[in-house]
């Protein structure tokens, strides 16, 4: 069975070379054959021009197609793998027009596996581990109250004026600061137009605290279902949601006003513009390290009283593998790609597994990539 690994870019190269060193059956498809190359072409000949018809000529039933593509580009890859009888891995959110084509996948009997990488991602696992550790707990009891957080973001680890440093284009950052969340906050749905309206400080609990500005982001409240919350627990808070250094929101403040002016094609442009200035300005410098700080918690309290708190957090940096977000980002997603090939995951449409045994090693691997993870018990 091959590996079809499509795209070569700065998030896709420790997990593509992890699994051509293993020995799979690997072969990389990039819009350009010399980017790919100079990537991987120590380690394999097999580079070829990505074309989805090309493509569609050598898949064959029991293989595994890797988008780390465009976003646009996952369906079109996931509907090729179910009509030729091959699965499917990418890192990114489950789109509506994926979650459609589960019926598909499972009378195929294919795979098509998606959020496996950081965040969407490492972050799922915790959250998984957390729930179950919960209910295994003495303090268990379905009327306790659960708050249940999930911060994570890439930061430079020296820091600048700007607070932020972009690995790639700025655009993506900037359009997701347009975008409303929704999150629970003291028992209710809040809902938040734009996210400098809900800033608030967290303190990680790191071996040196360390507190960072944070803010909800999309729309946290599917993941309550998906974390396998019961529908009869009171949820006091539950937000998954972006992490900034201190100061970023005061630094970014004219970044905020213009972006709430900006509307239509004219606005898009002016976005464009701003993308372009931020990368002159604001891009890593060649072999600086980057930094990615994960944090999951969840909390349950009997009549205002703390039963049970824990937390999973995580800070990784850059070092001589390479970037911290690509680690993070591609080490999972080749965890997937060896689950789908070794018939660990069912048929279907899924996101990053709940399977305690897949989770337990999958988080042991992880550990290998960062310069610290631990669980913290605030109740010990």
């Amino acid at each position: 069975m091959t590996i079809h690994w499509c795209g070569t870019g700065l998030s896709a190269i420790p997990g593509l070379r992890r699994l051509i060193e293993a020995r799979h059956d690997v072969t990389v498809w990039n819009r350009t054959v010399d980017k790919a190359r100079a990537e991987v072409g120590d380690l394999t000949d097999d580079i070829r021009a990505f074309d989805i018809g090309a493509l569609g000529e050598v898949l064959k039933k029991g293989d595994v197609i890797v988008s780390m593509l465009p976003g646009d580009w996952h369906v079109p890859l996931a509907e090729l793998a179910i009509e030729k009888g091959a699965n499917f891995v990418s890192s990114s959110y489950i789109a509506p027009e994926m979650r459609a084509l589960d019926d598909k996948a499972r009378e195929a009997g294919v795979a098509l596996v998606n959020e496996v990488g950081l965040d969407p991602g490492i972050d799922h696992l915790m959250a998984h581990a957390l729930v179950d550790d919960y209910r295994a707990s003495a303090a268990f009891d379905p009327q306790n109250h659960l708050s249940f957080i999930s911060y994570c973001g890439g930061i430079p680890k020296h820091p600048n004026a700007f607070r932020y440093k972009f690995s790639w284009s700025p655009l993506g950052v900037l359009k997701a600061l347009r975008s409303p969340s929704r999150s629970i906050r003291n028992y209710a749905p809040l809902d938040v137009a734009r996210p400098w309206d809900a800033i608030s400080s967290y303190v990680a609990p790191l071996p040196d605290p360390e507190s960072f500005e944070v803010y909800p982001n999309r729309d946290s409240l599917p993941f309550m279902r998906q974390y396998e919350f019961e529908e009869h627990w009171p949820v006091k808070e539950f937000v998954r949601g972006t992490l900034r250094l201190n100061g970023w929101s005061e630094a970014w403040a004219g970044v905020f006003k213009e972006i709430e002016t900006l509307s239509g094609p004219q606005g898009d442009a002016r976005l464009k513009d701003m993308s372009d200035t931020f990368w002159a300005e604001n891009a890593y410098d060649e072999g600086e390290p980057d930094r990615v700080v994960l944090c999951v918690g969840l909390k349950a309290e009997k009549d205002g009283r703390e039963v049970w708190h824990k937390t999973y957090v995580m800070d990784a940096w850059g070092d001589e593998r390479g970037t911290a977000m690509a680690r993070l980002v591609s080490i999972p997603v080749s965890l997937a790609v060896e689950a789908v090939l070794n018939r660990a995951i069912p048929a279907g449409v899924h996101a990053a597994p709940s399977d305690p045994k897949l989770v337990q090693k999958w988080m042991g691997e992880i550990d290998k990539l960062a310069q610290h993870l631990q669980v913290v018990d605030h109740t010990a």
